[in-house]
């Protein structure tokens, strides 16, 4: 008992430390996009970064001798996971193009919120009372940086909101998923939905394409690279470790999205935001907190 205590404790601490990088190449990743935004319509963007993506991790899975094609990428969870990742890759993309950076990296921080949620109903987590009301507080916390009713308020924001449902969706979805399918091939197939939203919003932006010039396709270069980086350490999180105990550290990004909004894109976060993100990041901790308290594991009523 002590022996699988330990075990799960190790699992755990090195799946905080693939979720902090995941989210650290993220921000670079988020930074990136919205650079590329400037001169290229969204739609765009999407498929050149999705077709990238896919196209580095199906070298990946290559050299890794990982199968990209076998009767479980058909699986029920897959076809989910392709769903939400469309959701979510869309309505983020569009979010950090149209509204400050730092206010659609502080309204992801919710993810883990969700994800916490998801794992108490989908996947058994013992998920207690005083958790759940670190839910509600943190969810709270997005209400408050949308200010919904005032002056203040931007329906651009709500766009951040559904591409934040949408990356919880993928991330319980990969925690389902056949193990047989490794981190490559997820990859090509997660980067793949993203060209299946970009062709689907072309019909919506009905933007002419745009011929990158060197700086474009440089920074989309980069923002391949930093994201098949920041989604091979995203899986490898969610695939190690306790879910409820892993996902509270993306509120890390919180941290690396500010800092880039600040540097790069000269931009000032409100009171409301301040406000905001400290009830996420406190119910992000406070979920993480409970999660490694005592005998949480065997007792149902823990929370």
């Amino acid at each position: 008992m002590t022996s699988a205590i330990a075990d799960l404790g190790r699992a755990n601490l090195a799946g905080s430390f693939w979720m902090i990088a995941a989210m650290g190449a993220f921000a670079v990743e988020d930074a990136l996009l919205k650079v590329a935004a400037v001169t290229l319509p969204v739609w765009q963007i999407l498929i050149l970064f999705g077709a990238g993506g896919a196209c580095l991790f199906a070298c990946l899975a290559l050299v890794n001798r990982e199968r990209l094609f076998s009767p479980d990428v058909l699986s029920r969870p897959m076809r989910i996971r392709v769903l939400f990742e469309v959701v979510g890759r869309l309505f983020y993309v569009l979010a950090i193009s149209m509204i400050p950076l730092s206010a659609a990296t502080v309204i992801l921080q919710a993810t883990p919120l969700v994800v916490v949620a998801g794992a108490a109903l989908l996947f058994g987590e013992t998920v207690g009372w005083r958790r759940w009301c670190a839910i509600v507080v943190g969810l709270a916390g997005v209400v408050i940086i949308i200010q919904p009713g005032t002056d203040s308020f931007s329906m651009l924001s709500v766009l951040a909101v559904i591409g934040m449902f949408g990356f919880a969706g993928r991330d319980l979805a990969s925690r389902a998923a056949p193990r047989t399918l490794g981190t490559s091939t997820l990859g090509v197939y997660g980067f793949l939905a993203i060209v299946v939203a970009g062709l689907a919003f072309a019909v919506w932006e009905a933007r002419p394409m745009v011929i990158p010039d060197t700086r474009a396709a440089l920074v989309l270069t980069a923002a391949v690279v930093a994201g098949v980086a920041a989604y091979s350490f995203l899986m490898k999180a969610m695939r190690t470790g306790e879910v409820s105990a892993v996902t509270p550290f993306r509120y890390t990004r919180l941290l690396f999205g500010v800092a880039f909004g600040i540097a790069l894109f000269g931009e000032r976060p409100s009171l409301a935001m301040l406000v905001g993100s400290a009830l996420i990041v406190a119910s992000g901790l406070f979920i993480l907190w409970r999660g490694k308290a005592p005998g949480r594991v065997s007792s149902r009523s823990a929370g």
